[in-house]
């Protein structure tokens, strides 16, 4: 256990700082950047990978999604891995699998071989996430210092949000989408590096290993997931979601009960009786949940609908990443004037509004005011540097880990649930409007019919196909997609404003970044 982790909140003022925290603080956020990046430089792929690989809809989500749930389930897993044998080492072996299991890519040549390459990458990605906020705590004592810290590090996932779709597209440029995988390998090299020359290890609280445990929490957390996925595209009433569901949940609840009856739990649940840190899981989850979806769906109709290049949709879903960049740092001064609860429900309240503009303006849709959201989203994300300062101050220094952990996996499920849950909503709602043209008549095929109703991506194949008597296919498409968006818009504008209003409720009124 390292020295930092077992002293008490009341006497780490005592504590030397580490000379290399701020050097060590750019090393980690370069991780976070790195791994959001690869969250979303797959968005702007996703039309080359549907018209090269042909997914359906359930396995394009899963291409995307995947990645998310890997991280998530096995989040428990590596923050235990992490404490017993030494952040640093776990944050270099996850350095290690993001460049090089990236190489498999050039074999990958199904949505099924895509979607294991995708699930492999989870597990470094799972392995590096964890040992960056708790490294954070580490090696910033001071709890106003953390509170900046961390305002920078959330500033991170706001731009890696929003350079990754510019990444992926210059290299779809030049390349082929494969380029969007190979990109981590010389990246990762560098960070091994300086890792090695700046961080120093630590070590947290080490409990006995819970094998049982580690598999109900993968299991749950899989079948719930697969489950949401399932119903959006099978209807309520599908077998196969229902059974995943009782499976998921009931391997949750049996996690859950495991944990809380154990005295030394592999995740202990027993914080989540802190209403303030409760309230700032809720905060990184939804927020996860609303710039996930809001990256994914747009850049489909920036490129889709309004015929942009992945580069230039990449440049044009900025303004969300280049807002919340400013902000997130500023967001612990901000907090100071006005309060941790304000600055968090104010930026959920916020972020509602740009979903909820997305249902009001006119269709067509013109980018400007697609852009207004886009701002608005983004200024609401800022609300996660506050959240993950809330959180890390609310935890004992000796479950930093823990706190860790939980605010990770709710930043991860946030990602799964935002694409399985908003995607399957405009997946479901695509369906039923492309439903009543007649393709038929336009002399489309049982089978391109199918597929010209699972997705726009899809239906613009086949209108293509179908050469000039596909324009009315290739107009309907583009409008029910657009459609479709609105709706999804009016769903995370409630999601976001229902949650900040709990936020708001939960959160003690004088709470700040230093957790008093």
């Amino acid at each position: 256990m390292s020295t930092v982790d077992s002293v008490p909140d009341s006497a780490r003022s005592a504590v030397p700082a580490d000379p290399r925290r701020w050097v060590g603080l750019a090393v980690l956020c370069a991780s976070l950047l790195i791994v959001v990046m690869d969250m979303t430089i797959l968005n702007v792929a996703i039309p080359a990978i549907d018209a090269d690989l042909h997914p359906s809809s359930v396995e394009l989500l899963w291409i995307v999604d995947v990645y998310s749930l890997v991280v998530a389930g096995f989040l428990v897993v590596a923050g235990g891995l992490a404490d017993r044998f030494g952040r640093r080492r776990m944050l270099i072996i996850g350095y290690v699998a993001f460049g090089a299991i990236p190489l498999l890519v050039i074999v990958a040549d199904s949505p099924v071989a895509l979607i294991a390459l995708r699930a492999l990458l989870g597990l470094g990605g799972a392995l590096i996430m964890p040992s960056t906020m708790s490294m954070i705590r580490n090696l910033f004592t001071d709890a106003r210092e953390r509170a900046v810290a961390l305002g920078i590090w959330g500033a991170m996932a706001a731009v890696g949000a929003g350079v990754g779709p510019i990444v992926g597209g210059a290299l779809l440029e030049v390349f082929t989408w494969h380029a969007a995988f190979l990109f981590n390998t010389p990246v990762m090299i560098v960070a091994i590096v300086a890792s090695l020359l700046f961080l120093p290890e630590s070590y947290g609280a080490k409990v006995r290993w819970d094998a049982l445990g580690v598999v109900l929490s993968i299991v749950g957390m899989a079948g719930v997931v697969y489950a949401i996925k399932a119903f959006g595209k099978y209807g309520i009433a599908d077998p196969t979601a229902l059974t995943a569901t009782v499976i998921g949940v009931g391997c949750l609840v049996w996690f859950a009960r495991r944990c809380l009856n154990r005295p030394e739990p592999l995740l202990d649940i027993r914080l989540l009786r802190s209403r303030e840190l409760t309230a700032g899981l809720l905060c990184a989850l939804v927020t996860s949940v609303a710039i996930a979806a809001m990256m994914l769906l747009i850049a489909q109709w920036m490129q889709l609908v309004e015929g942009y290049t992945p580069l230039e949709a990449g440049l044009h879903l900025l303004p969300s990443a280049i807002v919340s960049g400013i902000l997130s740092p500023l967001a612990p001064r901000i907090a100071d004037w006005i309060g941790a609860r304000t600055v968090m429900a104010g930026g959920l309240f916020v972020g509602g509004l740009g979903f909820a503009l997305l249902y009001v303006i006119p269709r067509p849709w013109t980018y400007p005011p697609v852009a207004i959201a886009l701002v608005l989203v983004g200024a609401g994300m800022a609300s996660l540097a506050i959240g993950s300062a809330v959180i890390m101050s609310s935890a004992p220094a000796e479950r930093a880990g823990n706190a860790a952990v939980m605010e990770e996996t709710s930043f991860e499920v946030g990602n799964t649930l935002g694409v399985a849950v908003l995607g399957s909503i405009a997946a479901v709602m695509f369906a039923r409007l492309v439903a009543p043209i007649d393709l038929d008549a336009l002399g489309v095929s049982r089978a391109d019919a199918e597929a010209a109703r699972e997705s726009i991506g899809g239906a613009i194949t086949v209108a293509d196909d179908l050469g000039p008597a596909g324009a009315e296919l290739a107009d309907a498409a583009r409008a029910a997609f657009t459609d479709a968006l609105a709706t999804v818009g009016l769903v995370g504008a409630a999601l976001m404003i229902a949650t900040a209003v709990i936020v708001w409720w939960m959160t003690p009124r004088g709470m700040s970044v230093e957790g008093h």
